[in-house]
């Protein structure tokens, strides 16, 4: 048996979403009992380039609709038109879960993440795409004041370019404003689903290209370990104060991305290609959420400032999220997976 299926069969409540809207990957994992999808601009273009041939009517055909349309509003169209492919495949499991799962993510435009307004605005704007659609916004100080106002409008959030403990927790206490909010003005939130992402893979990225900047040497494996340390403490606060958002591990660089997550309440939105990956590792299938971090990688961990930026409750303030190293140089990826998006519709639009 594949080892995603197997611990989807044997652990229902790790969830397992893929981690792009191409939907012959979204196919593969659906065999895998995936629940989920999530996309951002780099996914985007990646299955642009990969499935160019397949979107080039699609994109012709938008540009010829909306005459007066710019680029922008064209590659907004296209991002849609994906999205909603990918939530067809998943609108069987949304409706079976009551819209606890089966959703996709789309996300926002990072050029907003530092207006709360433009966020709201947009994110209402994705939401009515589809209905099984989960909306992420930037974990920066005005995405904060966005994901509460969201969430009381009853949108399912889901916060991302996250990579720290103190983030993720005001992710989560913005979450419950919103639903207290909503739930004393008398709305419903059983539908709803808040998710917060933490980019482990990519807290490890950061404290590697930090530690190679100060040129100093550390045990190399565990800055394998740091992001998934980060992880395990936030899971840790959100089960001791019942917060009502799932946590979702995101960015994938190796085997305890996942198999250190078994048996949490938790979601893993894994890549197509780390997928296969995890499929054919040997590992045995068993509940590894409450596994601690080695004491002596904790140790050496805490040596490095940066990552006790990320690891301590008040390491950022909510005005340091969008200044911490790891958010710069994910929100710069994505800004510069957007500008390559709308290059490629540009192309077809200017001939």
């Amino acid at each position: 048996m594949n080892k995603l299926l197997e611990t989807a069969l044997n652990f229902p409540q790790t969830e397992i979403w893929n981690d792009s809207c191409s939907t012959r990957e979204l196919s593969y994992a659906l065999e895998n009992k995936a629940v989920g999808a999530t996309t951002n601009p780099v996914i985007v273009l990646n299955v642009l380039k990969n499935e160019l041939t397949e979107w080039e009517s699609t994109i012709n055909e938008l540009i010829a609709d909306n005459p007066t349309g710019t680029e922008d509003d064209i590659a907004w169209m296209l991002i849609k038109a994906m999205g909603k492919k990918g939530g067809k495949l998943l609108l069987p499991v949304f409706e079976q879960s009551n819209g606890k799962k089966g959703r996709i993510s789309f996300q926002t435009n990072a050029k907003y993440y530092k207006n709360p307004t433009k966020l709201i605005e947009h994110a209402n704007d994705l939401a009515k795409t589809i209905v099984n659609a989960q909306i992420k916004i930037p974990t920066s100080k005005a995405g904060i004041t966005a994901i509460e106002e969201l969430t009381y409008q009853g949108i399912s959030i889901n916060a991302t370019v996250s990579f720290s403990v103190a983030q993720c927790i005001e992710v989560a206490k913005a979450v419950e404003r919103g639903l207290t909010r909503r739930i004393n003005d008398g709305f419903d939130i059983t539908t709803l689903n808040p998710v917060c992402t933490i980019m482990v893979g990519r807290v490890d990225d950061y404290l590697k290209n930090y530690m190679k900047a100060k040129n100093e040497l550390c045990n190399p494996e565990i800055l394998e370990w740091a992001g998934v340390a980060v992880a395990k403490k936030i899971y840790k606060i959100y089960q001791q104060n019942n917060y009502r958002t799932k946590l979702l591990i995101a960015a994938y660089r190796n085997p305890y991305h996942w198999n250190q997550f078994i048996g949490g309440n938790i979601i893993l939105t894994i890549p197509y290609t780390w997928q296969l990956k995890y499929n054919k590792f040997d590992f045995a299938i068993r509940s590894t959420i409450e596994d601690e971090v080695s004491e002596e990688y904790l140790n050496s961990l805490k040596q490095i400032d940066e990552f006790n930026k990320a690891y301590d409750e008040n390491g950022l303030s909510l005005e340091d999220f969008e200044h911490y190293g790891a958010f710069r140089a994910t929100i710069n990826g994505f800004l510069n997976g957007y500008d390559e998006l709308v290059n490629i519709v540009r192309n077809y639009m200017v001939k």
